[in-house]
């Protein structure tokens, strides 16, 4: 049997050549380009829920907060790059990005208070491979939302059921919390955020 290696290419390679014309959407995994499937509805209204929540209440504490529309997270040490679902950034801490003004990517802990994936089909990069180099990067709050209970029992439990995974990093590795039915989000960010899981799933017209 033969086996069809993929070229690798470099960071630099990557932002240099994606995202292209097609309007098609890429990342980059350990050099690998990993084309992203095209998100359902039900995924697009909760990012659109989180986001406008998130942007409510930062601005409420005037924190210095932004949510871009495309920015890359390149963790130290390997040729990756990600594009999260909701990425918040710090934007006083941009000028200390050195991929900031000509890539749009941030690389610094003290860009990204947090970022959140939306489960889809490629749930095992969420879990495993995102989860770790998020941690490598130092990022403090890393959600997973997986209304649709996609991720392997393992992660969510047996029977499975929609769960957010909250990723708290304590002294340098994550520690996970996780909320179903209608347990209230702790967040430490936002620690007066009022929101539930079940706002969140109903947000994107998906049963609870």
């Amino acid at each position: 049997m033969i086996q069809t290696l993929r070229k690798l290419v470099t960071f630099d390679e990557f932002v240099a050549k994606y995202p292209d014309n097609t309007g098609k959407h890429y990342e980059l995994h350990d050099g690998a380009i990993v084309e992203m499937p095209q998100p359902t509805g039900e995924h697009e209204q909760i990012i659109v829920f989180l986001v406008q929540k998130f942007i409510l209440e930062y601005s409420r504490i005037s924190l210095p907060y932004g949510i871009p529309k495309t920015v890359l997270v390149k963790p130290p040490e390997n040729e990756s790059a990600y594009s999260p679902d909701v990425l918040i950034l710090n934007l006083p801490n941009l000028v200390n990005e050195p991929l900031w003004k000509k890539e749009s990517t941030v690389s610094l802990a003290e860009s990204i208070p947090l970022v959140v994936e939306v489960v889809s089909s490629n749930w095992r990069d969420d879990y495993l491979k995102k989860a770790a180099d998020y941690e490598a990067v130092g990022i403090s709050e890393y959600w997973i939302v997986d209304y649709a209970a996609l991720g392997g029992r393992r992660f969510i439990g047996n029977p499975k059921q929609p769960t957010v995974s909250l990723f708290t990093l304590i002294e340098g590795e994550y520690q996970v919390s996780q909320f179903q039915g209608s347990d209230r989000i702790i967040s430490p960010l936002f620690p007066e955020l009022n929101l539930t899981t079940e706002q969140i799933f109903q947000a994107g017209g998906y049963p609870v």
